[in-house]
């Protein structure tokens, strides 16, 4: 009988000792398929073109393919929405973008982006937008578009990404802050807005700036300015809309990874420690920095946790600034 409890009292040992184990086991499986990266915007806009090369890269690092799904509408809450039901499991990740940030002081969001989300890291930093106007127009500068809107109120019609965007609040702030009334015609992208422009169906947008700098230096379409605090330097003779006189006007961009809320700190570890390693190449800084946008210099999620929560906190305040002046208008 002694022997037999024996027998049985290892048995367990080894039973506990083996489900403990398992666990690391199924952490350094991961992944063992592929990893599907929900963009909440249409292809070919902010995020988009940050993030597929580094999918791509960061792919071949983890031996398993992370294969971008655009799934747009919403002003970019379903695609966000899908990743907040998905399983934990790091299969399903969402790239969130500065219209996050911004959104919610506009409109009722179904999220919390900073705190319903597992941050990994930023992506990118930047770009900001670009006012751009077709290279036919009579407005040569931020200055022209102002006279004619006062003049003539709610007769220029500007393309956004849809409420609660970084396009449409930069027509939002512009109309506060010049005492104008620019049309707020919302596109699924920004990058559909500046090709209207180039057709003529709009007078102008704001849209980022890596989705329209190659149609800039091409001659395609005309910029005004930048609405970032300092001019860019991937468009270094463009005036920022602060040296046109609008000292609070600051919107800048930035592209991140986001993991469903309850995912292991093992797998957001090793997905961070992968983005670093592929954004840190000298030709993605390069690339990064040709489309108006920094690599982040500190980038661990607790880092990306914290810019999250400046960025959220400035554009409150952009808000605040915003809704003063056009009650003042």
């Amino acid at each position: 009988m002694t022997r037999v409890r024996a027998c049985i009292a290892a048995a367990a040992i080894g039973i506990v000792a083996g489900l403990s184990s398992s666990a690391p086991l199924e952490a350094q499986a991961y992944p063992n398929r592929p990893i599907t990266l929900v963009i909440p915007y249409p292809a070919g806009g902010l995020s988009d073109i940050a993030v597929r090369a580094v999918a791509q890269e960061m792919g071949k690092r983890l031996g398993q393919p992370m294969i971008v799904d655009n799934k747009p509408g919403g002003s970019g809450t379903i695609g966000a929405g899908i990743v907040l039901r998905a399983a934990p499991d790091g299969y399903t990740l969402l790239v969130n973008a500065t219209g996050d940030v911004i959104r919610p002081h506009y409109l009722a969001t179904p999220y919390d982006v900073v705190n319903d989300f597992v941050q990994i890291g930023i992506i990118a930093e930047g770009p900001p937008m670009v006012l751009v106007v077709n290279p036919s127009s009579a407005f040569k500068s931020v200055a022209d578009v102002v006279v004619f809107a006062r003049a003539n109120p709610g007769k220029l019609n500007f393309g956004s990404s849809g409420p609660g965007t970084g396009p449409s609040v930069a027509i939002t702030t512009f109309n506060a802050a010049a005492h104008i009334q620019l049309v707020d015609v919302p596109y699924r992208g920004a990058s559909q807005a500046g090709l209207a422009v180039i057709a003529g169906t709009l007078d102008g947008s704001f849209s980022y700036l890596n989705t329209v700098k190659a149609l800039i230096e091409s001659g395609q379409l005309h910029a005004l300015a930048v609405t970032s605090a300092t001019r860019n330097q991937a468009l270094p003779d463009v005036p920022t809309m602060v040296e046109a006189g609008f000292k609070d006007f600051d919107i800048d961009g930035f592209v991140g990874l986001a993991a469903p809320p309850r995912t292991s700190p093992d797998i957001v570890r090793l997905l961070n420690r992968e983005l670093n390693a592929v954004i840190r190449q000298d030709d993605f800084r390069a690339r990064f920095i040709g489309e108006g946008m920094r690599p982040p210099e500190n980038n661990n999620p607790e880092d990306f946790l914290a810019y999250l929560k400046r960025q959220y906190e400035k554009n409150r305040v952009l808000s605040e600034i915003t809704k003063q002046q056009g009650t003042a208008k």
